[in-house]
């Protein structure tokens, strides 16, 4: 007798059944069945069924990221309640309602204060507790926006914490502003930043730009993408020519047009050109809500500006009161940009308190929150409090975890040792592929298996399809080295541009070269790249960038 259990899988529900079968005999019966029913709605079900990979496990992977965001920020603020305290930096009435003894730099249970209104006793009323800063504040209003101050109207006292962050660019704040600061804002709005996988990156030897430029002139090219879409040239006042087609006539002649335009440099960072002479540059032009877009046009406006996101912000509201800050001026901007003005802040703040300058009072600091991580407090004993707070607390950004243990052991290679009297075998690792060893004998490899095959040739009067020319080719054993040290310096290889190689000895003219190599294919996949020495051409690649920089300084 054997049991065999069936599984029924659906998109929203497994059956299952276990049976007994003798086969000989042909004599079974059923042991148990029976089905699990996934609930899902109708509209996922209908998404689902139609290819899109949604499930109800995505919903809840969106939720468990905002718990961690909340989390980690609430874990930087105890943390900054914590150093904040030993320093003596944070205002009094916010102090009485933090726990140090058992939940260290959390808040004592239902008792959350605002860190900058303090409660009057005698009116039982909340009052801004930054009054000295404030009024500074309404003197500079009543240079640029007298009107705003007319009538007693009122100014937010939340305009005062961009003052501050100007303001501490270059003159002395107090203790309990800067706390404010550091709590308050720093740790909340930390700008856009992500280390692994979705992080916008560096394109080498490309520039890309935020540009607002005005059309001068948009004229049909004559030329059609399909039966419906048109080719226009978009003439922008710069001289610059941007190509895009479009259904409808393009009525933007004297209108100013958003563009993020990405452009092709050389090595020595000169704009490459193309064969016509003309400058190798690509144009996009999204929705005004395109969240890059907006992106790229905030950081570019705040760099025009040569200003800190604070003194920014703080400038344009003098100069318009009505401006809306949060999602309008200043949206989603690179965490570079929070981290050099926040550098600026510490470093001007340590010259003018005194207890930023004690060493006593750091190691204390870092004592309190690394009491059993030895090796991370002697790491940063030599640091001070600028490192503390920026690197260590605000923008702390932990290492990516090793992943050793996850490389698979060698089947061919092992050590033998002897414990306790008993021989022990130890595997040996694999080394890992991005080694130089391992991707010349990759290449090795690679080249040792190559064959070249002509799609046609002759044969004693005969036409015969795929014959092995490889030999016509690799004459000697030099050709074999030549190849081997060309592809050596390349990061990947495909077919045609190996065709060409091996064809340019002919010395063909482009166009001819291109039909010849048609002649011809490998014995690999035809449209396939093959990776070659990828760490050999970086690094080849950075040594001559070197070079090159060392010729022009």
């Amino acid at each position: 007798m054997k049991k065999i259990l069936g599984l029924d899988l659906g998109t929203n529900s497994i059956g299952w059944a276990l049976i007994e079968q003798n086969f000989e005999e042909k004599q079974g019966k059923i042991l148990g069945l029976g089905s699990r029913i996934i609930p899902m709605s109708q509209d996922i079900l209908g998404k689902f069924d139609s290819g899109q990979s949604l499930s109800q496990t995505a919903e809840r992977t969106g939720c468990r990221g905002v718990r961690r965001l909340r989390e980690r920020h609430l874990l930087r603020r105890e943390r900054l309640h914590r150093v904040l305290n030993i320093i003596g930096f944070l205002p009094k009435h916010y102090l009485k309602h933090i726990d140090f003894e058992k939940n260290f730099g959390q808040f004592i249970n239902e008792s959350e204060p605002k860190i900058v209104y303090k409660k009057n006793e005698t009116t039982n009323e909340f009052e801004f507790i930054f009054k000295t800063s404030f009024n500074e504040m309404l003197a500079d209003f009543a240079k640029e926006q007298p009107q705003l101050l007319e009538n007693n109207k009122k100014v937010p006292y939340d305009w005062t914490i961009y003052y501050l962050r100007k303001k501490a660019l270059t003159a002395k704040i107090e203790k309990e502003e800067l706390a404010w600061l550091l709590l308050l804002n720093f740790n909340q709005k930390r700008g856009y930043y992500q280390l692994r996988g979705e992080e916008e990156e560096e394109i080498e030897n490309k520039l890309v730009e935020f540009h607002s430029l005005v059309v001068v002139k948009v004229e049909d090219s004559g030329d059609k993408k399909n039966k419906d879409e048109i080719w226009y040239n978009v003439h922008l006042a710069n001289g610059w020519l941007y190509r895009r087609t479009s259904k409808e006539p393009l009525d933007w002649v004297g209108k100013t047009k958003e563009f993020i335009v990405t452009t092709d440099l050389n090595e020595d960072g000169t704009v490459k050109t193309d064969k016509e002479g003309k400058e190798k540059r690509s144009f996009r032009a999204p929705a005004e809500d395109d969240w890059t877009l907006v992106k790229k046009k905030t950081e570019f406006d705040i760099e025009k500006s040569d200003k800190t996101v604070g003194s920014y912000i703080y400038d344009t509201l003098l100069q318009n009161p009505n401006q809306k800050i949060k999602g309008k001026l200043v949206r989603t901007i690179e965490r570079k940009f929070y981290k050099d003005e926040f550098k600026q802040i510490l470093e001007k703040q340590i010259q003018e308190h005194k207890e930023l300058q004690d060493k006593n009072l750091y190691t204390a600091c870092i004592e309190e929150l690394y009491e059993n991580n030895d090796n991370h407090r002697n790491n940063i004993s030599n640091k001070d409090f600028a490192h503390l707070f920026l690197n260590d607390i605000i923008f702390y950004q932990r290492p990516l975890k090793s992943k050793k243990s996850e490389i698979s052991d060698c089947s061919f290679e092992s050590r033998k040792y002897v414990l306790n009297g008993e021989q022990k075998v130890a595997p040996i690792k694999c080394i890992a592929k991005s080694h130089p060893l391992f991707q010349e004998f990759r290449l090795l490899q690679f080249v040792q298996n190559l064959k070249i095959y002509a799609r046609e040739k002759e044969i004693n009067g005969k036409l015969e399809t795929d014959v092995n020319v490889t030999n016509d080719f690799f004459k000697t054993e030099a050709d074999w080295e030549s190849l081997l040290e060309w592809l050596n310096e390349r990061k990947a290889i495909e077919q045609e541009p190996l065709l060409k190689h091996l064809l340019s000895g002919l010395k063909l003219k482009p166009k001819a070269l291109s039909e010849e190599t048609q002649k011809y294919r490998w014995n690999y996949v035809e449209d396939k790249i093959y990776p070659c020495n990828e760490t050999h051409s970086q690094i080849s690649s950075r040594l001559e960038k070197v070079k090159i920089y060392q010729l022009i300084f």
